[in-house]
């Protein structure tokens, strides 16, 4: 995979993915020649394939190459991810600390976040400080270096447990946030981060936007992530049952990362600062338990459904019942909707999981 960075990159499925995203975002990317774009997080599931779509731009696409400075921790993120470029650089770096950047920075992007309820419950103080600190940290740094454009990586979990009658949930939702429960380290840091973009952006006409992201799924979504989809499907390849906590009658709405990533990339190239998007599939809400019953329907061999008691509070009373986007902003500003269908993207995340772990 010549085109590719990174030994991580070793799936035919994940290289499709990205020349897809390249197709979509034609001539948008231009924006990118001979720019240096700063993320964080980028060794995360997201981040990678920002870095990734970038890299491949550069080899293809772009004129002059844009350089990408990389930062993260490596908490979660995946440590087998080694780019092998002279235009990307990897900072091992805690955002929760000051970062000093010598040269110059046209964008940033703030993707660093604990996303999985199983970690941030591991990790509450980290989260909550990453969501704070680390958001600020950048803002200041995106100041610093009078950015071109800045995108925060919120989350729909902001909107908490939504009244049934704001779902699907619109930007203008509030939300319905428990404070002090066993998701608050995470919802409300990203609560919190919004305000402190939005307060740069009032204060100091910084350029910023926020994109909550609903339910993202996709090759490279790690086997340990702990959330319900990469679960289903790690254990299916292993002949083991599906485990659907409860009674399995929450739903989401998944968002295949092609979709995603040129949402993301739309939006940080936009003049539209000071907004907010939902960044997600309004199309195919569905429960838990149909998850799991679809996942078993793809596979050859008879896949068990097992129904059990949440190993955690997060994934509990805590859960919010409903979760779907509405999407009429990011459709009316950018024109954006999803071209791929929940069945279609379980069956190309299958077949990396199969790539990748050798099932």
């Amino acid at each position: 995979m010549s085109d590719i960075i990174g030994i991580f990159m070793k799936s035919k499925t994940m290289e499709e993915d990205i020349k897809t995203i390249a197709e979509d975002l034609r001539g948008e990317l231009d924006k990118l020649n001979n720019k240096t774009l700063l993320i964080t997080g980028g060794s995360g599931f997201i981040g990678r394939y920002i870095v990734l779509m970038i890299d491949f731009m550069n080899k293809n696409t772009l004129e002059n190459p844009c350089r990408v400075i990389s930062v993260d921790n490596l908490i979660t993120g995946a440590k087998e991810f080694v780019p092998e470029s002279p235009h990307i650089k990897m900072i091992n770096h805690d955002v929760r600390f000051p970062l000093k950047i010598e040269e110059p920075i046209d964008f940033i992007v703030h993707a660093a976040g604990i996303a999985s309820p199983f970690y941030y419950t591991k990790y509450p103080l980290e989260t909550i400080e990453v969501g704070t600190l680390g958001t600020k940290n950048m803002l200041d740094l995106a100041k610093i270096k009078n950015v071109e454009s800045f995108i925060f990586f919120s989350s729909s979990e902001v909107y908490g447990d939504p009244d049934p009658r704001f779902v699907p949930t619109p930007e203008t939702y509030f939300g319905n946030v428990n404070c002090i429960g066993p998701r608050a380290c995470y919802d409300e840091s990203k609560r919190l981060g919004e305000t402190l973009c939005m307060t740069y952006f009032r204060l100091f006409n910084l350029p910023v936007k926020i994109v909550r992201p609903f339910n993202v799924y996709g090759p490279g979504i790690k086997k340990d992530d702990y959330r319900a989809l990469p679960n289903f499907i790690y254990n299916a390849l292993k002949g083991n049952p599906l485990l659907v906590y409860g009674t399995g009658d929450h739903t989401r709405a998944f968002c295949y990362m092609n979709d995603a990533v040129t949402a993301f990339f739309k939006v940080l190239l936009s003049d539209y600062n000071g907004e907010v998007f939902n960044v997600g599939n309004s199309n195919e809400e569905i429960s838990i338990l149909d998850l799991a019953n679809l996942i078993a329907e793809i596979f050859d061999h008879k896949i068990k459904i097992k129904r059990i008691s949440a190993p955690i509070e997060a994934y509990a009373s805590a859960d919010p019942k409903r979760r779907c986007p509405d999407t009429t902003k990011i459709k009316g500003m950018f024109g954006h909707e999803p071209k791929v269908d929940l069945r279609t993207g379980l069956c190309r995340t299958i077949q990396w999981f199969k790539e990748e772990y050798n099932l």
